[in-house]
């Protein structure tokens, strides 16, 4: 009977799965089994449960792949309190420091909650029984970072919903913080890794990220962290107050590097030219290695002027930079009798070259040229620091070095002088020098020399120059070559040195010059038309000159010692006194004559256009002497520590020299000159020179052959003098143990913008396109903890005094008798005043004279530059944002002159 029940279960299961099979392929669903106490009861079967045939699927596997886990790597989490998981919630908190990583992502807060179910995670803030909040969110994926008051994060989306955002974005060339722009948003959409929408967003450069002093409010926007901001409706808002300047739309880029972009203009009004714009334009990185940027300017009587410029570097290699401007200027309009129109231009080149690109070759250039009267009449701002240039110099070289003995040094150059005022321009286009090493011949090249003998050594080298004198008005015409001037000179100097009785050097010299040159004059007396006529023949021609020449000298030294106990413990005098003779021959053989209207013959030289000067006609021969001084004094040191006593010079090479001429059949003795320095009063330089001559002069103001003694004079007349100087005083000097700061960390110390140029008006108006190349922005600075001076103002002054003095006539004249000043003043750590000026003590007035007034507004920047009389009277107000991200925002004003 048992038996029969396990044959009875066993046929109930196999009936039940070969239901549940024919019901996985059959639409009608088996009954479920019921029970009823300890007795099953089976379900009614279909009745083809048995007979129905089975089909198989002719697809075995699925074609579409089973979806992956949304979560491609671990989260890894953890906080200093505690960490709690919720299986009813299906979620875990973190509380206190709290810290979650995933793949790129990093979330830090003060309380998080991770929803593992749905993939999503909570951060906020913690607050304490005050009311205050702590441990605000920070989110970073990749590189962009916010740091909101929440964050709701999905793992799966990599949506996000943030409030109150803060995010900070590196833009141009600045450094993050220090030329970023700060964004602010109260609600944040994060729509996937490069895209957010921002609701009541601020955007700002100040430093103050909590309550910043200016900002623009947007009310909608789309921001692409490193690339842009797009928005709506924007306005700025300056302490929180609302102001007139608004956009119905604006664009803010924040791309980092080097960029294409406009370059935005400055608006402006002149009263004879109309309504204009400047510096409007655009840039354009070429490549990693050279840019172009290209800005202009436009007045509505017609005025234009446009600007080029490109930098270019690579590293180890080169670097420099193009200047490229030109300015059509019109005065009032046509009809009117004050009409006018000129053209300026002005080109200016740049160019050096690493030490280590080559070592044995060198090329640089340095350019500037253009109408002398371009920066004084130009209409653009950023010219005006150098309204007073008066000399324009160019210069390009190439230099190369053969090393192998004996070494050569070639160098070929073009140089261009222009003056401003006389508007002369003198060019060598080019120049070709190459100079021989020093050689020896009579001893070995790294043996000692000794002696008359092997001290003997020579030298070669040459110049060639293609010199042209012109005007402005011939610059860059045909007639500029008419005058130049073709030549060469090929020189060969021999010299030796040598003791004599120990203390004696004696010195032996000699030069042999060749002289080349492309053309030579002819001139003859022309009876017909009653005048001298000189004829230009071209051609090559060459003329030889040399000369000797001997000198010996020597050094005494002498030493009063008054004692160590005294103030002045003793006095060294170094005098330096040496005697030379020259010798130059005649020439005569490369003279011609001519007869002139009285019969009489006149001698001349057909190399009189040589630019190496004319052989000489007459024989040299004169011994020139000269003393040099040096007097220093060893004085006890106030410190009574030092063991050392201190050395003060009180005079630095005082030197007289002068010469006798034997040729010479009267006025033999030249005038004796004077020259000196000394620096007995500390940090204060003073260079004085003075002519005295021996002969004395008659009522017409000539030298004659009396010696001024016998004429009832002195030894001799003063006939010229002059004294210079230049100090720096600054307040430090007058503090008490201001000049023993050496570190740092001086009091009340303030940087300044303004540099060695207290003038430098065009990097206060754009410092973004003048980054300079080394330029500093307000904001690079950290922020300095100093609220007061009190009375300790720093402050710094510079001052040069010329005066000269001029008695050739008896005329007893000051010429030029002037003190020139300039410094800065700062009121306070955010204000600073620069001055430059300078006063005529002979002619009673003052020199061009300059104010320039800067203001530090934290994110803002002013400055008022006023010359308030002469020639250049003017001012120039400006007002604008430091960062180079928003430089466009600024206004400015300027004096209509």
């Amino acid at each position: 009977m048992q038996a029969n029940k396990h044959l009875l279960l066993f046929l109930f299961v196999l009936l039940c799965g070969i239901a549940t099979l024919s019901a996985q392929e059959d639409p009608i669903t088996p009954l479920p089994i019921k029970a009823v106490g300890d007795t099953l009861i089976a379900p009614i079967m279909p009745a083809n449960i048995l007979t129905k045939k089975v089909e198989t699927d002719t697809v075995e596997t699925d074609s579409v792949p089973k979806s992956k886990a949304m979560l491609l790597d671990k989260i890894q989490y953890k906080a200093k309190e505690y960490v709690k998981l919720s299986q009813k919630d299906n979620k875990i908190y973190l509380y206190n420091e709290a810290e979650i990583y995933y793949q790129d992502t990093e979330l830090k807060a003060g309380i998080i909650i991770l929803d593992y179910v749905k993939n999503e995670v909570y951060a906020g803030r913690l607050k304490d029984s005050l009311g205050n909040y702590s441990q605000l969110p920070f989110f970073k994926q990749g590189e962009n970072e916010v740091r909101p008051d929440s964050i709701r994060f999905n793992f799966d989306t990599q949506k996000a919903l943030i409030w109150n955002s803060r995010t900070e974005q590196q833009a141009g060339l600045g450094q993050l913080g220090s030329d970023a722009m700060k964004v602010y948003a109260n609600i944040t959409k994060k729509e996937n890794d490069s895209v957010y929408f921002l609701y009541e967003g601020k955007l700002t450069t100040s430093k103050d990220t909590v309550d910043p002093d200016y900002y623009i409010r947007v009310r909608k926007a789309k921001f692409v962290p490193k690339k842009k901001i797009i928005a709506g409706y924007s306005n700025m808002y300056i302490m929180n107050v609302p102001t007139p300047v608004a956009l119905p739309f604006a664009y803010f880029p924040l791309t980092t590097g080097r960029v294409a972009g406009i370059l935005f203009p400055t608006f402006g009004n002149d009263p004879r030219r109309g309504y204009f714009i400047q510096n409007g334009g655009y840039y354009l990185p070429i490549s990693e290695y050279v840019d172009v940027s290209l800005t202009g300017d436009y007045y509505t009587n017609g005025s234009y002027g446009f600007q080029g410029r490109s930098v270019y570097s690579q590293r180890y290699k080169f670097q420099g930079n193009i200047n490229i401007s030109y300015e059509n200027l019109v005065t009032s309009q046509k009809g009117f009798d004050d009409y006018s129109r000129t053209s300026n231009y002005n080109i200016r080149i740049s160019h050096s070259q690493d030490a280590k690109a080559s070592p044995n070759s060198r090329f640089s250039a340095s350019v500037n040229l253009g109408s002398s009267q371009y920066y004084t009449n130009s209409l653009n701002q950023v010219n005006r620091n150098n309204a007073q240039t008066n000399t324009f110099a160019s210069s390009i070289s190439y230099s190369k070095t053969f090393p192998e003995y004996p070494s050569v040094n070639a160098s070929l150059t073009l140089s261009h002088t222009q003056n401003s005022r006389t508007q002369t321009i003198n060019m060598s286009l080019p120049t070709l020098q190459a100079s021989m090493e020093r050689i020896y011949p009579f001893v070995r090249r790294d043996e000692v020399k000794k002696g008359l003998i092997d001290n003997i050594n020579f030298q070669y080298d040459v110049n060639a120059q293609n010199s042209i004198t012109t005007t402005e008005e011939e610059f860059f015409k045909s007639g500029m070559f008419d005058d130049a001037q073709i030549g060469a000179r090929h020189r060969l100097p021999i010299a030796t040195n040598f003791k004599v009785a120990k203390y004696l050097s004696v010195s032996l010299s000699g030069t042999y010059e060749d002289i080349w040159t492309l053309e030579t004059i002819r001139r003859q007396y022309d009876a017909d038309l009653d005048e001298v006529v000189t004829d230009t023949i071209p051609g090559f021609d060459r003329f030889n000159r040399y000369n000797l020449g001997a000198s010996i000298g020597t050094t005494m030294y002498g030493t009063f010692n008054f004692g160590e106990d005294k103030k002045i413990q003793a006095l060294r005098h170094v005098m330096r006194p040496s005697i030379s003779y020259g010798y130059t021959p005649s020439f005569e053989q490369f003279y011609d004559s001519y007869i002139d209207e009285d019969g009489d013959e006149v001698q001349y030289t057909p190399y009189e256009t040589s630019i190496y000067g004319r052989p000489s006609l007459t024989k040299g021969s004169s011994i020139g002497f000269s003393l040099q001084n040096t007097l220093e004094a060893k004085v006890r040191d106030k410190d009574s520590t030092a063991t050392e006593p201190k050395k003060i010079s009180i005079l630095s090479n005082l030197t007289f020299s002068g010469s006798y001429n034997l040729e010479a059949d009267s006025l033999k003795l030249s005038p004796i000159s004077m020259s000196g320095a000394t620096q007995i009063i500390k940090n204060v330089p003073i260079n004085f020179s003075a002519t005295f001559d021996p002969y004395a002069i008659d009522n017409n103001g000539r030298r004659i052959n009396t010696l001024n003694i016998k004429n009832g004079g002195g030894l001799a007349r003063l006939t010229a003098a002059r004294i210079n100087t230049g100090f720096t005083l600054n307040s430090e000097m007058f503090q008490k143990g201001g000049d023993k700061k050496k570190d740092g960390n001086k009091d009340n110390e303030q940087d300044t913008d303004y540099g060695a140029n207290v003038f430098a008006m065009d990097d206060v108006r754009n410092p973004s396109r003048n980054q300079s190349q080394g330029g500093r922005n307000g904001d690079d600075e950290e922020e300095k903890d100093n609220p007061i001076y009190k009375t300790a103002l720093p402050w710094d002054a510079r001052f040069t005094y010329v005066a000269t003095y001029n008695n050739s006539n008896r005329q007893q004249e000051i010429t030029n008798h002037s003190l020139m000043f300039s410094g800065n003043i700062q009121l306070s750590p955010k204000w600073e005043v620069g001055f430059n000026s300078g006063y005529d003590l002979k002619n009673k007035g003052f020199a061009d004279t300059r104010f320039a007034f800067k203001r530090d507004l934290g994110s803002f920047r002013l400055s008022f530059d006023w010359t308030p009389f002469g020639r250049y009277e003017r001012w120039y107000f400006f007002i604008g944002i430091k960062s180079s991200i928003l430089s466009d925002i600024k206004w400015e004003s300027r004096s209509q002159r």
